[in-house]
């Protein structure tokens, strides 16, 4: 079947609906994003796109710091309510009911809620349009200990994290195969 073919957009799906804070403990905010994504291995780096119109914009570029707080289904509401209202108006820890933790190598708060949390030190920042992409360095990752296991494994299918997908929330759902999967030798049964 030929697809049908649209003009190019921003279209890739499903994408995770982050809560991004920023700032310090007494002026820190927190802006839903979903264009990021991990960008290399060693070192650590990562990225998020924001439009330079967001009160989250300047207080990121000032500080030249953000957490990436990943999102469970139970915390969807409030991610897509820091998406919608404005940092400039409204101290969305309090409205939402998220909870300011001390980060240990970041000065701007980890959301205490969310499962994991990765502090971001902007190595570059990139003009590309409609947004800038911050590029930064994971300094740390902050991890709830209920998604670890007893031999020390991170156990994030256990988060109930959430997925974007072109306006829709979805709840990630059945695992179906793990990295290595389809080449692994099966075991020969004697």
């Amino acid at each position: 079947m030929k697809k049908t073919v649209w003009k190019g957009g921003a279209l890739v799906a499903p994408v995770p609906p982050c809560m991004v804070s920023c700032g310090d403990g007494e002026n820190s905010n927190i802006i839903t994003v979903a264009w990021t994504g991990i960008i290399n291995t060693v070192p650590p780096k990562t990225y998020i796109s924001v439009r330079p119109t967001r009160h989250s914009y300047g207080l990121i570029k000032e500080s030249g710091e953000f957490v990436i707080n990943l999102t469970p289904a139970s915390l969807v509401r409030a991610a897509d309510s820091c998406g919608v209202y404005t940092g400039a108006k409204v101290d969305k820890f309090k409205k939402f009911g998220l909870t300011k933790e001390e980060a240990s190598e970041v000065k701007c708060p980890l959301i205490s809620e969310s499962p994991l949390s990765l502090e971001c030190k902007v190595t570059e920042i990139i003009p590309l349009g409609s947004h800038d992409m911050f590029l930064a360095d994971v300094v740390a990752v902050d991890v709830d200990p209920s998604l670890i296991d007893d031999k020390g494994k991170l156990r994030l299918d256990k988060a109930g994290l959430a997925a974007f997908a072109h306006g829709d929330y979805f709840e990630l759902g059945r695992k179906i195969g793990s990295f290595g999967f389809s080449v692994r030798k099966k075991n020969k049964r004697k």
